[in-house]
């Protein structure tokens, strides 16, 4: 399984082991990973999943979607490196990505 480093916006560090085949997003809320709420289930209507790429990672996964950019442009705190993390599948090539959380998701 995958292994994905989640890291809150006061330093805490979370290390989900996260089974392919569901989303960033679904790996988080199922392991209770503070700083991911979810709201819309993976729909891509709400932001609450936001997160920043670490390092190299936004050059290593698949661009954003139009739906996922549209979203994100509502979406407060977003730099470059920023995904929804519902718009990510877990996968073997993320074992050890690095994700940064924002203060807040709302």
């Amino acid at each position: 399984m995958p292994r994905i480093i989640f890291i809150t916006h006061n330093g805490s560090e979370h290390v989900v082991d996260a089974p392919c085949g569901r989303t960033v997003m679904q790996a988080a809320v199922d392991s209770l990973v503070p700083g991911i709420l979810g709201q819309c289930s993976g729909d891509c209507t709400c932001g609450t999943c936001h997160c920043y790429l670490d390092g190299d990672w936004p050059t290593r996964v698949a661009p954003p979607s139009d739906d996922e950019r549209a979203m994100l442009e509502f979406t407060p705190g977003v730099h470059e490196n920023s995904r929804l993390s519902c718009q990510l599948p877990v996968s073997e090539q993320l074992d050890g990505i690095v994700l940064r959380l924002p203060e807040s998701q709302l």
